[in-house]
């Protein structure tokens, strides 16, 4: 069985730091992407950061460069998001992604159930 489970959510005030980690299980860890995202109340989903587990390349979100760390521990099979200064805009349910392509143009993806980040101002 698929799973990504987040964990590592919470309140914290303005300026604070937390640590974000999805570990997965039931598939091989190594062919996927693994990505952030995180939806605000009334707001669209959007992507946060991405890491290639074959490379450790990764992306930001504009809105977080700069304060947003994603890491990959393939031993483990667990991808970390460090968040540091961190703005009430923060604020969301983050939500842990794995993604692979499959034949010329489909794609595998799997979802964690999320976890919330309250940034209080």
């Amino acid at each position: 069985e698929v799973q990504l489970v987040e964990s590592g959510g919470g309140l914290v005030q303005a300026g604070g730091s937390l640590r974000l980690s999805c570990a997965a299980s039931g598939f091989t860890f190594d062919d996927y992407a693994i990505a952030w995202f995180r939806q605000a109340p009334g707001k669209e989903r959007e992507g946060v950061s991405c890491i290639s587990s074959s490379d450790g390349s990764t992306n930001y979100a504009d809105s977080v460069k700069g304060r947003f760390t994603i890491s990959s521990d393939n031993a483990k099979n667990t991808v970390y998001l460090q968040m540091n200064s961190l703005k009430p805009e923060d604020t969301a349910v983050y939500y842990c992604n794995a993604v692979r392509t499959v034949g010329d143009s489909g794609l595998e993806t799997y979802w964690g159930q999320g976890t919330q980040v309250t940034v209080s101002s």
